[in-house]
């Protein structure tokens, strides 16, 4: 289980630097980042490489997808890169290059990892469990995956790491809780990940048309933002972190309505944030 105590800063670091370096994972453990999230795929070659999409149009300008390409064949980061929650603003860096998950493992020994999956591919999965095996990670790396079919494939690969709640767990926990019956079932995950609803039309334009209809955005927020709920999951030692939180504002919403983490682009303005604010340490 990863700990029950408070893990205010979960961070990419793709506000300050290009996106899952190692330079933007070095940065956000230097501002004070307690958690690191992260996407994995999987070369043609066998390497897990971080990154957020499979395909590397957008972070490359190349159309090309990473399980079609060799390590070393990879190109590298645009230059400037957009930043995918922060709408209009754009992140650089002296790093260009790809991470590998190993390295990431070998820089952060200590360091808690949520490593998402988005892709059905046992492969990757094994690979990935190797890798938390061989540096003594089981305790601090979580499993996470929106699909929940992904997501019992990643548990039975590895039972013995913690995970976070799929799409599917999430509509149940929120079903459970205005029936009243949450507290009288067992849960295990150990990490519930949510979009902050207010950010949605603001600093991140979803692509999907619905997520652009303010009644739907108000009735997400309303249904879901529930601080009992999320009181209710920090009593069970189960971690909330809400984001993407990129403004000061975000940030404090987050935390009022019961996070017990944020995860942000920005590690520096949430680090910063966190000082002016001690009550939330």
């Amino acid at each position: 289980m990863i700990s029950s105590t408070l893990m205010n800063l979960q961070c990419v670091g793709s506000g300050e630097r290009i996106e899952s370096t190692m330079e933007a994972f070095t940065h956000a453990v230097e501002q004070g980042t307690q958690m690191l999230e992260l996407d994995c795929h999987l070369t043609r070659d066998g390497h897990v490489v971080v990154s957020h999409d499979e395909n590397l149009l957008r972070q490359t300008g190349h159309d090309v997808t990473i399980s079609s390409l060799n390590l070393q064949d990879l190109p590298l980061y645009k230059e400037r890169l957009e930043v995918t929650f922060y709408s209009g603003h754009y992140s650089s860096g002296a790093d260009r290059k790809f991470s590998l998950l190993e390295d990431v493992f070998r820089k952060f020994p200590e360091m808690p990892v949520s490593v998402e999956i988005k892709e059905n591919n046992s492969q990757l999965m094994e690979k990935v469990s190797n890798l938390v095996r061989h540096y003594n990670r089981e305790d601090i790396t979580v499993w996470a995956s929106v699909r929940s079919r992904i997501m019992k494939e990643c548990r039975r690969t590895n039972g013995s790491m913690p995970y976070s709640f799929s799409e599917s767990r999430c509509v149940l926990l929120l079903l459970l809780f205005y029936s009243g019956l949450l507290p009288f079932l067992p849960l295990g995950e150990s990490l519930l990940q949510f979009y902050l609803p207010r950010i949605i039309n603001r600093t991140f334009i979803p692509e999907k048309g619905i997520l652009r209809n303010k009644l739907v955005i108000s009735l997400l927020e309303r249904v879901t933002m529930r601080k009992s709920l999320f009181n209710h999951l920090a009593a069970r030692g189960i971690q909330v972190h809400l984001f993407v939180c990129n403004k000061d504002d975000d940030i404090k919403a987050a935390f009022e309505v019961g996070a017990t983490g944020v995860m942000s682009d920005y590690p520096t303005l949430l680090s910063r944030y966190l000082r002016r604010s001690p009550s939330q340490d």
